[in-house]
């Protein structure tokens, strides 16, 4: 099994594949052979020890709501993209993507970019994106992969070692002559742990399955078509989190996508046409039961146009119509034209700059944009590169705060976000690379939900948030390699529950022989404020580390792999958010085989 490359080639900062050196930002790239080696984990644990993001919940029972927080930014500012499209449930009430939804069997690559993106990515990607990418079909005619795992689901107080855990995932991809295909199915079935700790600590299952179809053909060299579609049902018990009481609350939903991306490739470009159709609906049955149900339309039509090997530009448009069930059926739209423009130079400089116009039928006109230049210093093995960028992002109240049926207002206006950052990122040589890089961020007009009248508003302050994050990528040894981060994070303007100031992970693997990989990863979470709901007052929670191990052997070459992952080792006991249950010690064993 190969170790990391450094030499990484990214997309998601400019859309052209650039070398790493050519990019102004510092990208985080989660490859393949990296989510091999996280077999069984969610994709929320996997993205969970990268810097600047922190995930509440990641750590809890399997089936929790999560928290997905960057930059001290909310979740409604991050944007998920799969396969380039943007993802958004327009029925939940801050129009956010629930992450519980992805397998990540299915998954090829993870790129994330931090800072305001909404140039190339339009509205919500304020503080960050996550660029998911599914797996691509198999180039032999049939092929088949194949992977399961059981393992153990407990609390630190309770460590019984039931078996509680069950993974199941299977795709068969292949191609045959122009035409590809690929049809995958998974599911994950959890139970053993309460959602919130009490006297019984009745337990809460979750499950989860999901069909993926993907089908391309390839009309010539030039021309490209893929058709793809999913469907995704979840289904998670939960408690009362208002007096903390165990509770018979189930959440139920259900996601189908229907898209199509193409291309067509002429000599010095492409033009491109990326389209979705998403429709979710959910059943929350509680003591206050709801039901909901929202459609979100993505096209993208762009165009990528080399000029000579130095500059490379973008111009394209996107449409979004999002439409939900919320005291009647509402929808709203956006038609966003936009440019981008990369410049290499010969001589180390590079530029990457935008400009977008969002026209929203609720908001009007908007304009937003981003500079972000770079400087690299060619070294006789490696670089030094000087970073600096300043982009700007909008985003708008979703359906539910303007219309739904708690506490909406329709006099909401948008949220503004501006991101200052600069830093840099030496590569010595293919063995070490260090990057270090400042952040200042500024959001105006957010939206907040007052506790005492019921209803939303925009806030009258501003929220200040800067902080610093540093990387090591090192391969000491020829078959060692240690990767790990810190960040640092401050958030001012409001009480900033549940992001943490510091936090590290690291993570040291050796691959023994080409069949034999380990790893031994660390993390620590620093202090940080969480609400206790019981008296609405604010709690400081303690710092705390947790390790993990993980090892895998390789039986038959490139077929057959068993794997066996050590979670909090020490069974370190802490609490994530108050009240609710954390996982103790917990063991995964599973296979995985390729035919």
């Amino acid at each position: 099994m190969e170790l990391q490359e450094l030499d990484e080639v990214v997309v998601s900062d400019s859309r052209f594949p650039l070398k790493r050196e050519n990019s102004g930002k510092t990208v985080i790239k989660i490859g393949l052979k990296e989510l091999e080696n996280n077999q069984g984990k969610t994709v929320a644990e996997i993205i969970n020890i990268k810097s600047g993001i922190e995930i509440t919940g990641s750590r809890g029972r399997q089936g929790e709501v999560l928290g997905v927080f960057a930059r001290g930014g909310r979740g409604r500012q991050i944007l998920i993209l799969i396969d380039g499209i943007r993802v958004s449930d327009p029925s939940s009430f801050s129009q956010e993507y629930d992450l519980r939804l992805l397998a990540a069997s299915n998954i090829e690559s993870i790129e994330i970019i931090k800072g305001a993106a909404s140039t190339l990515y339009g509205m919500s990607a304020a503080t960050a994106v996550i660029n998911i990418r599914s797996k691509k079909a198999s180039n032999k005619k049939i092929s088949g992969d194949f992977q399961s795992s059981i393992g153990t689901n407990q609390s630190s107080s309770e460590q019984n070692y039931n078996i509680s855990d069950f993974s199941n995932t299977a795709s068969v991809t292949g191609t045959l002559d122009s035409f590809t295909y690929s049809l995958g199915f998974s599911n994950v079935y959890t139970n053993g742990l309460s959602s919130i700790v009490t006297e019984t600590n009745e337990e809460d299952p979750f499950s989860r399955y999901n069909i993926d179809l993907k089908f391309g053909y390839t009309f010539n060299d030039r021309v490209n078509l893929t058709i793809y579609a999913n469907q995704t049902n979840l289904n998670s018990a939960y408690d009362e989190s208002f007096g903390l009481i165990d509770a018979p609350y189930t959440f139920i939903t259900e996601q189908k996508r229907l898209g199509l991306s193409s291309k067509w490739t002429y000599e010095k470009g492409d033009l491109n046409l990326n389209g979705s159709f998403t429709n979710y609906k959910s059943d929350n049955r509680s003591a206050f039961p709801s039901m909901f149900e929202g459609n979100n339309y993505v096209v993208d039509l762009f165009n990528r146009y080399t000029f000579d090997d130095s500059i490379y530009a973008i111009l394209g448009v996107n449409y979004n119509l999002d439409r939900a069930e919320v005291e009647g059926t509402q929808e709203f739209s956006l038609v966003d034209p936009y440019a981008n423009l990369v410049y290499i130079s010969s001589f180390g400089l590079n530029i990457n700059a935008g400009l977008r116009l969002n026209l929203h039928s609720e908001y009007g006109s908007h304009v937003v944009y981003n500079i972000n230049p770079s400087y690299s210093i060619a070294l006789e093995e490696g670089y030094l590169k000087f970073m600096g960028s300043y982009a700007t992002s909008y985003i708008t109240p979703s359906l539910s705060q303007l219309f739904g049926m708690f506490g909406a207002n329709p006099l909401l206006e948008p949220e503004t976000n501006r991101t200052a950052e600069g830093g840099l990122e030496y590569k010595a040589n293919e063995t070490l690379r260090l990057s270090a890089l400042y952040f200042n961020r500024k959001e105006d007009n957010f939206v907040f939900f007052d506790n005492t009248l019921f209803q939303y508003f925009n806030a009258t302050n501003t929220i200040n948030a800067q902080g610093l994050e540093a990387q090591l990528d090192w391969v000491p040894l020829e078959k060692m390699n240690l990767i790990a981060n810190y960040t640092f994070t401050e958030r001012k303007g409001d009480n900033a529950i549940r992001i943490p100031k510091h936090s590290v992970n690291a993570a040291l693997s050796y691959n023994f022989s080409g069949k034999t990989y380990t790893s031994l990863t660390y993390a620590y979470t620093g202090k940080r404020l969480d609400t206790d709901f019981n008296t609405f007052n604010d709690e400081v929670l303690d710092p705390f580390s947790t390790f993990g191990f993980y090892i895998s052997q390789e039986v038959m070459t490139n077929k057959l792999k068993f794997f066996l992952n050590v979670e909090n080792v020490f069974n370190t006991n802490f609490t994530e958010v108050i009240g609710f249950t954390t996982r103790g010690r917990n063991l995964r064993l599973g296979l995985s085989l390729k035919l």
